[in-house]
């Protein structure tokens, strides 16, 4: 079968179902497996990141209107002739919405089957999972593999009964502040944390800078979406000139990290391990493997900048 994604998790599932060998043809955000690069890019960023500060990001997404920030590719969609199209609607912005893609189909010629991706919590993106496998021919697979999750879920819980749950405060975006919504808070509640503005199953939301000091966080996880650790440790100067910063609890237990956004960030399996990863910075005592290099960074011990955390 002929399988296209056009958005980050989708490749990320499919390579999970072990049908990378199908993949025709990806988003240009699309980041995993690391050989995705090498796979055409069928829709592509009308803005860089980069190129931008996250104020100047926040205001240009905003400047969208909640149009798409990416456009699509039709001749090399013709060209791919795929007979999976996999597709979201979650958000408007940050991927090719569904009825842009219903639109782009049309003009091919025969009717792929067109598979819309929507979570918005862990048991979602578990479904998404099984649902691609139902389409792609591997069902009986995709059941497995989700099983495998949910007990490395259900592992992380155990490991975290009995634990003090620290008040955690997730940063999507660093300028202006938003907290996270969807599966994280979902994510904080299953490492031993109790999230304290996110919106479980709900969008992520600007916050005063106000209310993240009423919440007096214990923990501090910085995830701003898309954006790589270089330049979230490029961009903490700017967190910790913040007012009040020296008096929230997470500074003072020099408790601030900040993470691989793609672990919390884009709804595939490899949210889980952003749980694991989550649970061994907020119980060290109860999780001491390790973290995978580069995936975290933390406060140093001179509370001025994040260094890496493994």
């Amino acid at each position: 079968m002929r399988i296209l994604s056009l958005l980050p998790a989708a490749t990320e599932i499919v390579y999970f179902l072990g049908l990378w060998d199908q993949l025709v043809g990806v988003s240009a955000d699309s980041d995993w497996p690391p050989e995705v690069i090498h796979l055409p890019f069928v829709s592509q960023a009308a803005l860089e990141p980069t190129e931008l500060s996250s104020w100047e990001v926040d205001q240009a997404v905003w400047a969208h209107q909640g149009r798409s920030l990416f456009h699509f590719e039709p001749d090399l969609l013709r060209e791919l002739r795929p007979e999976l199209v996999l597709t979201q609607e979650l958000c408007r912005v940050c991927a090719v919405s569904a009825p842009e893609v219903e639109a782009a189909v049309k003009a091919l010629g025969y009717r792929p089957t067109l598979l819309s991706l929507s979570a918005s919590t862990l048991d979602d993106m578990l479904a998404d999972v099984e649902a691609v496998g139902r389409a792609a021919g591997v069902a009986e697979r995709a059941v497995r593999l989700v099983g495998l999750l949910r007990a490395r879920l259900a592992a992380v819980r155990r490991r975290t009964e009995g634990t003090a749950r620290p008040r955690v405060l997730c940063l999507e975006w660093l300028d202006p502040p938003y907290s996270a919504g969807h599966w994280v808070p979902e994510m904080v509640e299953i490492a031993g944390g109790v999230d304290m503005l996110g919106s479980r199953g709900g969008y992520s939301r600007p916050i005063a800078w106000e209310d993240a000091l009423r919440a007096q966080p214990e923990a501090l996880l910085l995830i701003p979406c898309s954006l790589p650790l270089a330049r979230v440790a490029a961009e903490f100067p700017h967190v910790r000139a913040r007012p009040g910063w020296q008096e929230l609890p997470a500074v003072r237990a020099g408790r601030v990290f900040a993470a691989d956004t793609h672990l919390f960030s884009q709804a595939g399996p490899r949210l889980v391990d952003g749980v694991e990863a989550l649970a061994r910075m907020l119980h060290p005592e109860r999780f001491e493997e390790p973290l995978p290099e580069g995936q975290a960074l933390r406060l140093s011990a001179d509370g001025q900048r994040l260094e890496p955390y493994c």
